[in-house]
């Protein structure tokens, strides 16, 4: 009986160290079982895997301003005339310029930040529509800038530059498997047409109709009641050839 005993006592660490390792397994093929049901109940379709969002973003210009020189340069004042015309447009909240303060070009800055309201209030936006706001920079070596800023309707996509999966052939690579395309495909597509349109609201529904062009449609219609031809004719259109090949 004691040497019965003695050898389950001596089995016993062996016993345990095969439970423990058909745990460990079990655990990991559970963990890749829900890796699996993850990245498979993302859609194949590229335009729901990352859409196109429509939110409200804000809009920066950055005006770089010397220890010694206040004011603005002329490629400076065409930017803010510029960011005026863009605010009339698409603007849907108030211009914030944040000034540097305590900064060794913050005296400036201020003479600087007072053109660019200036230059604002010059262009139409109304004075409660630009306020003025101080900022410290929180790392010294960073330049510190005049921010001119305003909230708008943007679109955008992504985040792009994700790799979960291996492109490579790969039993544990399902998308290569079944040759669905991979988890980053179309994602800078969506986002550079996202950045490229210029009406975000494009995106969601079609603009209204704008009033046809009366002159050009009278004309069009005499010569439809004369029995004439409607196509334009462009008799110097010819003289931009550069070969008659084909004639």
């Amino acid at each position: 009986m004691t040497k019965r005993v003695s050898r389950l006592v001596s089995r016993l660490p062996l016993a345990l160290v095969v439970i423990g390792a058909a745990a460990a397994l079990g655990a990991c093929t559970h963990r890749s079982q829900e890796a699996e049901i993850a990245t498979g109940s993302l859609p194949a379709d590229y335009r729901l895997r990352h859409p196109i969002v429509v939110q409200e973003a804000s809009k920066t210009t950055e005006i770089f301003v010397g220890r010694t020189r206040g004011g603005l340069t002329a490629a400076q004042r065409a930017d803010i005339g510029g960011l005026a015309r863009d605010w009339l447009r698409e603007g849907t909240g108030v211009i914030n310029v944040d000034v540097p303060h305590q900064t060794p070009n913050a005296r400036a800055a201020a003479d600087s930040a007072r053109e660019i309201r200036a230059i604002l209030l010059g262009s139409g936006i109304p004075p409660r529509g630009v306020v003025l706001r101080d900022y410290r920079p929180t790392d010294p070596r960073l330049f510190a800038t005049v921010r001119v800023s305003y909230p708008r309707i943007a679109a955008d996509a992504g985040p792009c530059g994700l790799w979960p999966e291996d492109l490579g052939p790969s039993i544990k690579d399902k998308s290569y498997l079944e040759n669905r395309p991979y988890h980053n495909f179309g994602c800078a597509s969506q986002r550079n047409l996202a950045a490229m349109v210029d009406n975000p609201a494009d995106l969601v529904q079609p603009r209204a109709e704008t009033p046809p062009y009366a002159a050009r449609r009278d004309i069009a219609f005499d010569k439809y009641r004369k029995g004439t031809p409607t196509a334009t004719v462009y008799p110097d259109g010819d003289k931009a050839k550069l070969s008659d090949l084909g004639k």
